[in-house]
This record gives C-alpha cells, structure tokens and sequence, in this order.
C-alpha cells in the first residue's frame, strides 16, 4: 500500500512544490495549512508520515509536534526557516524524528521521508525474526529462506530484496523502494539494477508457487 503523507506549510509556493515532488514519488500526499486543520486531519486520516512547518499562521508547529506524539507514533518531519542549535534541539525535544531547515533541497527532503518510512517498517518487524508469505519462510536470524520446507540459495542482495516484497504480500513496489531495500539510497540505473535481481530471483523461485509479478509501469509485488 502506497505511504500517505500530510504535508502541513502555509506558504503556497513552499507547499505546493513539496507535494509535487513527493506525489512524482507515488506518494499519497495530503496538505492543510494551519495547525488546527493539521491536528484534525491526522487525528482523521492517520497518515504514515507529517511534514510539519514550525511557524503556522494560527500557532507554533513545536506545538502541534508536541500533542501528536502524546497521542501518536507518527514519524515527523519539521520544516522551519529557523537556523540555531536551540530551535533544532527544541524540535526534537518535543518528538520530532526529523528536522530540515529552510531553504531546502526538494530531492534531500523526499531522501528523509523514505528514511523515515524505511525506518519505521524495521521497528514494526519489532523482535520478529521470521517473514512468510504463503509457504515462503525467512529467517532473519540464520538468512535462510525456504519454500515448503526446501531451502533456496540466495544472495545477501536477493535476501533483503526478497525480505522486502514478503514484509508486505500483494503490495506493489517500485523500483526504487526496492533498490533502497538494498543500499538505503538512490542509486543510479537502479531500474536496471532491480530487473536483474528479479530476474535471478525469478530463476530460483521458478516453480515453487512463489512469484514476483511486473507491475506495468510500475514496478513488482510478490504474489504467494
């Protein structure tokens, strides 16, 4: 299932191109402009991730920070033209996961978000050691995985890759989620990269009743 953000920001033109940058990330991306209209719709929509500006036209940023960790787990990220130690350590003080100061790169704020999302799936799987889908098992522990009891020799790379699309059975994933699931960063002809591991996982799983399917224009999801 496709992350969904909220993007709070009052400055129109700030705003908009954050929400364009991270939609062309196939993010769902919502955006409010105050503070109020910010604890609402989290409290509504429960988004899996906030971008939040410190100074709001009806109150402090720091505040709102400050009441959705009270009542939520949600990762955020604060936005704010201030620059000192102080304001950045306050931020985090109240709960922010994430602090980027103004003026900002588009690409080094959309590189915090998938942090902060990759971040947060790992604390989910929590102590967990073990992932299935179907008869696929993963060991975390050993980095084995089997299917139906028999095991399949994988690479580190097919094994995280493959992690990945079990973590979260008929969910799509693009290209680029799964290259991160690898590197934890863009990589260049990563498209490239991601059809190759694919396809070697492909050859192996050949059979098993385990397959990664293509997504048209999209990207691939493990169907068990």
């Amino acid at each position: 299932m496709t992350a969904r953000l909220l993007v709070v920001e009052d400055e129109p033109a700030i705003r908009d191109a954050v929400v364009v940058a991270l939609e062309q990330e196939r993010f769902r991306v919502d955006a409010v402009e105050t503070a109020a209209h910010a604890l609402e719709r989290t409290r509504a929509d429960s988004p899996d991730l906030v971008v939040l500006d410190v100074m709001l036209p009806d109150g402090s940023g720091i505040d709102v920070c400050r009441q959705l960790r009270a009542e939520s787990d949600v990762p955020i990220i604060m936005l704010t033209a201030r620059s000192t130690e102080l304001d950045r350590v306050l931020g985090l003080e109240v709960g922010a996961d994430d602090y980027v100061v103004k003026p900002f790169s588009l690409a080094e704020l959309v590189s915090r978000v998938r942090a902060l999302l990759r971040r947060r799936d790992l604390d989910r799987l929590g102590t967990h050691t073990l992932v299935s889908a179907g008869d696929l098992r993963i060991d975390l522990v050993r980095h084995e995985a089997s299917i139906d009891g028999r095991r399949v020799p994988l690479t580190p790379a097919e094994m995280r890759l493959l992690t990945k699309l079990a973590a979260d059975p008929e969910r799509a994933f693009t290209r680029d989620e799964l290259m991160e699931a690898l590197w934890d960063a863009d990589v260049p002809g990563s498209s490239r990269a991601c059809d190759t591991h694919v396809l070697n996982l492909r050859r192996k799983l050949d059979g098993s009743g385990v397959a990664i399917e293509t997504v048209r224009g999209y990207g691939y999801r493990l169907r068990a």
